[in-house]
């Protein structure tokens, strides 16, 4: 019942559809619902002008969808946006490299501790005592390697 009301309603129906995606594009931001709403509403265009039947409309909106979202993407990523590669989210360990800190417990073969803020850490380096001042040279997963300041 509801497709064969879809179907008479012919080019309508898709321009139809494409307010409501666009509407719920309000509902749930977030800019995907809008490219495939302005996907339906082309697809009901070129229906209306062409006469498709419900089969190529179906094929076209499916084509029409997936070139929007991607034209979508392209559109609205920041040019400014660092590439997820290189951002250094959840790799607050490279931040640390360079700074000298106390070692909160002494380095016994090659492993100790350092505070940083309200963490500790886990270094590696050359035998130290606890209170000795150690640089971050670089990090290796979550564990820092320390040398002389």
């Amino acid at each position: 019942m509801i497709a064969d009301t879809f179907i008479g309603l012919g080019a309508w129906a898709w321009i139809i559809l494409g307010v409501i995606l666009i509407g719920i594009e309000l509902l749930a931001p977030g800019a995907f619902f809008v490219w495939l709403g302005l996907a339906a509403i082309v697809t009901g265009l070129v229906d209306a002008l062409l006469g498709l039947s419900w089969q190529a409309a179906a094929l076209l909106f499916a084509l029409l969808s997936v070139g929007a979202v991607i034209l979508g993407r392209f559109v609205t990523r920041s040019k400014t946006q660092p590439d997820a590669a290189t951002t250094p989210l959840n790799q607050r360990g490279q931040s640390l490299v360079g700074r000298v800190f106390t070692l909160e417990t002494p380095i016994k073969d090659g492993e100790g501790r350092i505070r940083v803020d309200d963490s500790s850490w886990r270094v590696t380096g050359a035998d130290r005592f606890a209170g000795a001042k150690v640089r971050v040279v670089r990090v290796e997963g979550s564990t820092l390697v320390v040398d002389d300041p």
